[in-house]
């Protein structure tokens, strides 16, 4: 609300199991350990994971506005597209929706933060690179922050049986490489 100061500066993560920490201990995950790095070198800021197992960009368009109302945000991490890529969505449609995404952030007024994501080869050559340079291209035209690929430096023996979530080993190196591009913002 206009004319009320916040006594805390809030960060959404606002992401799908990557950032939910799908097989790992809450406390472990990277979200959990950003809050933790945070306390100790911004204490003003609270992190608020809004991320859900599953979550694609047209889920996080559905939950976005009810999200930015309900915790009133400084700073949104954006990790979607992940689950839209699994699936084979038309990359115009995963463009679209976090087009949408990082509008509604920037409007809330947020600084945003774009986590990007690569994928797998076997989903064809055009379509993984087009995707991947998606993050970069949408980071550009909005002028916000981006981690070109947030799992980057996690090695092959630090993913789960699944080979598409990290482990509890990888959430600390997740973090930093998530904080680098964040201190900038705070």
């Amino acid at each position: 609300m206009p004319g009320i100061s916040r006594a805390q500066n809030t960060l959404l993560v606002f992401g799908d199991s990557l950032s939910a920490g799908y097989g790992v201990p809450r406390e472990a995950a990277w979200v959990s350990l950003l809050q933790q790095e945070l306390q100790r070198s911004h204490p003003g800021y609270k992190v608020i994971n809004a991320s859900i197992s599953g979550e694609t960009t047209s889920g996080g368009v559905q939950r976005m506005a009810a999200a930015l109302r309900q915790h009133q945000p400084n700073i949104v991490i954006i990790e979607l597209g992940a689950n839209d890529g699994l699936r084979g969505t038309p990359l115009t449609v995963t463009e679209k929706n976090l087009d949408v995404l990082i509008r509604q952030a920037q409007a809330a007024p947020c600084k945003v933060l774009l986590l990007g994501m690569q994928l797998p080869p076997n989903y064809g050559t055009d379509y993984t690179i087009r995707f991947k340079t998606l993050y970069a291209k949408l980071a550009q035209r909005h002028r916000v922050a981006l981690v070109p690929f947030l799992l980057q430096g996690v090695a092959a023996e630090q993913f789960q049986a699944d080979n598409l979530h990290p482990n509890a080993e990888a959430q600390p190196l997740i973090m930093q490489t998530v904080l680098q591009k964040l201190k900038p913002l705070l």
